[in-house]
């Protein structure tokens, strides 16, 4: 504490609390803490003088009908003497204001807050799908004008989105390969049907496990990193600033991302494929002792085309899923940093639970088209 914070000193024998030095938000913070402990003899008349009042700026003024307040309530008569008239008319306004409470937001029933979420979601689902349709009609337009893509900001993208996910990609594929591989040999073991291991190791992963794993990795590292940045770009106001130099936010921001994710996916899917077999194919020899050729010589026959692209085709509809989720929740960033983590999250969430759905729905087309 300096000789120039805020003080307030009691004199119990005057009856009064003298108040000097600087009641500035710089100046009070020790004297806040301590404000409870500065106390009179309950029904006796207190003076607070505050001629000697350096400064006096709204916190102190606050910080002084806290005061006043505190011993009020207390049964203490209180009057303030000496304040000189620039801050008697800051004060005279703190205390006008009185100490009404902001509103609070009505506490809602069961069947209101019902209402009112399924209203929030689908305010949200209608403004997705007007986010997409202008995104799918600029993609028509940069069709028709390929000069104005920007070419340069998708290799960037395609770069932080695809080669630089490879190696959490490639990591958690084998390892997952390594314990479906573990996990059915001792299944397999107990039948006899040791060889067999490539066709569950290989069919999980290129069907679906693979485009899977991959796509909820990129979900949590590629779709929160789009919603964070178009999110800060908000807050900050340069996306405002974009289309007041001209740029279309879509063109710089949305369309790039889309189709960087949506090649490096499918890229992505297959490494994991391969990653993952190549973890089973490791387990198998040493849990199994089959040895690495006739592994490879039962995947073939195990593996066909057609199941290969199966996997291979989710890839792009979960990046674009991914991709717009990401950029969508971006552009609803709202003001400040804590929207910016909120709307994050909320893209993670979103695209992990979507990704699952529409998997789940082409396991069974696929079931029904009998494919």
């Amino acid at each position: 504490m300096t000789r120039d914070d805020a003080s307030a000193e009691v004199d119990p024998d005057r009856g009064s609390i003298r108040c000097a030095g600087r009641w500035t938000v710089d100046g009070i913070g020790n004297l806040a803490a301590r404000l409870p402990r500065l106390v009179m003899p309950a029904g006796r008349p207190v003076r607070l003088e505050a001629g000697a009042i350096a400064a006096l700026d709204t916190s102190g003024a606050w910080l002084l009908q806290r005061l006043r307040l505190q011993l009020e309530t207390a049964g203490n008569p209180v009057e303030v003497q000496g304040l000189q008239d620039n801050h008697a008319d800051l004060y005279q306004r703190i205390c006008e204001l009185g100490t009404t409470e902001l509103p609070r937001e009505p506490r809602l029933g069961p069947l209101a807050g019902t209402g009112r979420g399924t209203l929030r979601g689908l305010e949200e689902l209608y403004a997705f799908l007007s986010f997409f349709g202008a995104v799918v009609t600029r993609c028509a337009w940069l069709l028709w004008h390929p000069g104005r893509m920007r070419w340069k900001a998708m290799f960037i993208d395609l770069h932080g989105s695809g080669v630089t996910a490879l190696g959490i990609v490639g990591l958690l594929s084998f390892l997952m390969g390594v314990v479906i591989a573990y996990q059915g040999a001792v299944q397999l073991r107990a039948f006899g049907a040791d060889i067999y291991i490539a066709d569950l190791v290989g069919l999980s992963m290129a069907r679906e496990l693979g485009p899977l794993l991959a796509a909820i990795i990129v979900a949590g590292r590629t779709g929160s990193a789009y919603a964070a940045q178009i999110g800060t770009m908000r807050v900050t106001d340069e996306v405002a600033a974009l289309r007041t130099i001209g740029i279309e936010p879509l063109d710089m921001l949305v369309i790039p991302k889309v189709v960087a994710l949506c090649l490096a996916l499918p890229l992505l899917a297959v490494f994991a494929d391969i990653m993952g077999v190549l973890g089973g194919m490791i387990l198998a020899k040493l849990q199994l002792g089959l040895s690495f050729a006739p592994f490879l010589d039962r995947l073939q026959e195990a593996v066909s085309l057609r199941s290969f692209l199966i996997g291979l085709g989710k890839a792009p509809v979960f990046a674009l899923v991914i991709a717009l989720i990401g950029c969508f929740q971006g552009f609803r960033v709202r003001g400040s940093a804590a929207s910016v983590g909120q709307h994050t999250t909320r893209a993670v969430v979103q695209a992990i639970f979507l990704i699952i759905v529409i998997d789940a729905q082409f396991s069974v087309i696929f079931s029904w088209l009998g494919i």
